[in-house]
């Protein structure tokens, strides 16, 4: 039996890109989607819901160069469920979006469009296990808008 493992996203990234240098480059974001809808009495009510995502390769190196904190973005790639150990050394599960395809969905005339700069080593979170040939992914097209 066939199966699939495909999520899109489509939200705002909620901080600037952790990026990390090595064999591979690989890049860490948060992206926040907002779910809106009203209650039985007429309310608005929302739920934002926070994806952490990884990309590796040549779309971590765009991601490193483009995206910062608030912009709006498409991402596509699978869901990815590992193990790894805390500082304290305790055992730990996270599930991640591990990014194929994106698209940067901020205007082209966004007079505060700078490159985002990459958070430094002393601020990264848990310490990612090494890239390996499971992890690759193809990187199909990206339609930034910028010239």
């Amino acid at each position: 039996m066939a199966s699939v493992n495909k999520v899109i996203i489509l939200g705002n990234v909620g901080q600037d890109p952790e990026i990390r240098e090595g064999n591979v480059t690989v890049a860490a974001l948060s992206i926040a989607t907002t779910r809106k809808w009203r209650d039985k009495a007429g309310e608005a009510q929302s739920e934002t819901e926070w994806h952490r995502v990884s990309a590796f390769g040549r779309l971590a190196e765009i991601i490193s160069q483009y995206v910062r904190k608030g912009d709006p973005i498409y991402i596509e790639g699978r869901l990815r469920t590992r193990k790894y150990e805390d500082k304290q050394g305790i055992e730990r599960w996270m599930t991640e979006i591990i990014a194929e395809q994106l698209q940067l969905l901020r205007q082209k005339d966004d007079k505060d469009a700078k490159p985002a700069q990459p958070k430094p080593a002393a601020q990264r979170r848990a310490p990612e296990p090494a890239y390996d040939d499971s992890d690759a992914v193809s990187y199909t097209h990206l339609r930034a808008h910028e010239t």
